[in-house]
């Protein structure tokens, strides 16, 4: 017998009226996008048609007067993502949710009803919330905002009491007999009674688990604490990287400590986030990218690229004199990413304006006609880099064309599917489902 060939796993943001200050100007950009179901419910429909694995909503739990339009606008994930799955039938519904500023026993029942909703097609992003102005929306000051350490801590004891929680009931525990009057075995409910340094839950859920078990646990941190967050804790990742060398060491790095961590490395799949820019020719890809550019100015860019540094004023420096030592800015929010700019920034000599076009931007990794951009999928995938991709575009209609011109290169070379393999996330991820934890052996 032979193994099934491995194929690449996609998924798509679906991000309103786009990740950039700017985007939501494009002419083709409906401006009320972030707040409209039926453009969310088109757009997954799409990915659906087109045979991808999953759609992802993002998150923010604060926003001022300089956060891009999308998130001052848009609508709830865990909201969006119950009516997405009764529109719904075989693509994953995955979105985010904080494990610093919410409640265990509360996620816990709200993603397991998306999980029966749907089928047994939901994923949990799971994020520890950087901004510190976030605390000011949930009772607390600046200053009790966790650091960075902690904060994965308090994620890892978060997502244990939640997995406690999806495992109250064995799966044959609702017996529902009307004769007997028997509507479960008491036997087989089980109290978590959980008592942590950051919580206490005692139990049990009342609901049961889905058809794939528990919903698919998805992270994105790329920083040390957030590798090793993910390879314990994670089904599917999905780091922020854009280079080549760097994501085929990180994706060999990861399989590595999920192995030191006794689990099979084929069981976490490595998903990078992927912006991308397709046209018909590669003319009309430069076309496409040259008419979102357009809207852009550089203080729009460096508005953007701010918010990665807590919205630092950057616009007290020159912005052709050296980029600026800046300290510890931005560690405690995204310090994979801003780790990553300082070290550039001073390896490179690069100016502050030189670094911000480069972070905030340059062109997308894929990017030109379909065949360029299934060659560059191919190579990651093929080279050790990634199992998959997040795709993700400003460019209004990218979803679409991925679906009508991508994907069916892809599937030509034997590297993704023609069909679902299977009605679950799990299933089409390849996952196995998570035996509950009271099972007899």
């Amino acid at each position: 017998m032979t193994s099934k060939r491995r194929q690449i796993k996609l998924g798509a943001m679906i991000h309103g009226v786009g990740s950039s200050v700017s985007a939501w100007r494009h002419p083709d950009v409906r401006p009320d996008a972030s707040i409209t179901f039926d453009f969310y419910r088109r757009e997954a429909l799409i990915a659906e048609a087109g045979k991808l694995d999953l759609v992802f909503i993002a998150d923010v739990l604060h926003i001022n007067e300089n956060s891009t339009p999308h998130f001052v606008n848009h609508l709830e994930p865990l909201t969006l993502l119950s009516a997405l799955g009764v529109a719904t039938s075989h693509i994953g519904l995955v979105g985010t949710l904080s494990t610093t500023y919410s409640d265990p026993y509360t996620s816990a029942r709200q993603l397991a009803s998306i999980d029966h909703i749907s089928g047994g097609r939901a994923g949990w992003n799971v994020v520890t919330t950087g901004m510190s102005a976030a605390a000011l929306n949930f009772g607390k000051s600046e200053a009790e905002h966790p650091g960075h350490d902690q904060r994965y801590r308090m994620a890892a004891e978060y997502l244990n009491v939640a997995r406690g929680l999806w495992d109250s009931w064995e799966d044959d525990a609702f017996v529902r007999d009307k004769e007997s009057g028997v509507f479960f075995d008491a036997d087989k409910l089980h109290t978590l009674n959980h008592r942590g340094e950051f919580c206490a839950v005692k139990g049990p859920l009342n609901i049961s688990r889905s058809r794939q078990g528990q919903p698919v646990i998805f992270q994105a941190g790329s920083s040390t604490d957030g590798q090793n967050f993910s390879a314990v804790h994670a089904d599917a990742v999905m780091p922020g990287i854009t280079n080549l060398e760097e994501a085929r060491r990180y994706y060999k790095e990861l399989k590595r400590k999920a192995g030191k961590a006794g689990r099979d490395p084929d069981q976490l799949i490595v998903m990078p986030s992927a912006s991308i820019v397709v046209g018909r020719t590669r003319e009309e890809a430069e076309e496409k990218y040259a008419k979102l550019a357009s809207l852009k100015t550089f203080e729009q860019a460096l508005k953007y690229f701010a918010q990665f540094f807590d919205f630092y004023d950057f616009t007290q420096y020159p912005l052709d004199g050296p980029f600026p030592d800046v300290g510890e800015l931005g560690r405690k929010s995204f310090q994979s990413f801003t780790d990553r700019v300082k070290r550039e920034a001073r390896e490179r000599g690069l100016t502050l304006r030189q670094t911000v076009l480069q972070f905030s931007g340059s062109k997308p990794e894929f990017f030109g006609s379909p065949e360029e951009v299934a060659d560059r999928m191919q190579e990651w995938f093929e080279t050790g880099a990634a199992d998959g991709f997040i795709l993700h575009s400003d460019v209004p209609g990218t979803l679409a064309d991925v679906t009508e011109l991508v994907v069916p290169i892809l599937q030509q070379r034997g590297l993704f599917r023609i069909d679902y393999e299977s009605d679950t996330l799990r299933g089409n991820l390849g996952l196995k489902v998570p035996v509950n934890r009271y099972e007899r052996g």
